[in-house]
């Protein structure tokens, strides 16, 4: 089994293998298209997204500089902002609901690595699918890990760092993320 197939498989990986670097070099020259595009052209924006992520529903906005690791493993719903300096992993799937509000400086990330010192010298690597439901807001500076579920109407401060899953109408804070409280969902 190739490097690369590996890693669409969700399997440990060598993630310097020829295929996957190649894969990264495409994604960061397609997100430097995004990016270099004017602020005010938001057709012109919408239609690049389209191209180069895997879905992307109706009114999203994504500030500068936005990143991503592959860019055809990123759908995202209706109704999204994203902040500045969104980095999305997407080594594996990260799927977006609707009515979703991403803070400035935050990481999603669908990739990680051993923690065996041997297992990071061989440059491994392992994908988790990341979702994140409907009418959620990511405070700025968040993190959310690889396998993470974030239910809808969903609250996560900032500066918090996800890493597990945070269950519908939930306010999360701290590091690690835990729930606080529960909110109401008034939809």
């Amino acid at each position: 089994m190739k490097e690369i197939e590996k890693m669409q498989a969700g399997l440990e990986y060598c993630y310097d293998d020829e295929d996957i670097s190649m894969m990264k070099l495409h994604a960061i020259e397609n997100a430097n298209i995004f990016n270099s595009l004017p602020e005010d052209d938001l057709d012109k924006q919408h239609e690049v997204l389209c191209e180069i992520l895997g879905s992307v529903g109706e009114k999203v906005w994504i500030a500068k500089r936005f990143c991503f690791d592959n860019g055809k493993n990123i759908h995202i719903g209706n109704n999204f902002t994203g902040n500045f300096n969104l980095t999305i992993l997407d080594i594996n799937k990260v799927c977006i609901g609707d009515n979703v509000m991403i803070g400035p400086n935050t990481t999603i990330t669908a990739v990680g690595h051993p923690l065996s010192p041997k297992g990071r010298r061989k440059h491994l690597a392992q994908g988790g699918e990341v979702r994140i439901g409907n009418d959620v807001w990511l405070g700025a500076n968040v993190t959310v890990l690889p396998g993470v579920t974030i239910g809808n109407n969903v609250v996560v401060g900032a500066g918090a760092v996800v890493t597990k899953d945070i269950p519908d109408n939930s306010l999360a804070v701290g590091v690690p993320a835990r729930v606080v409280k529960k909110i109401e969902n008034d939809i």
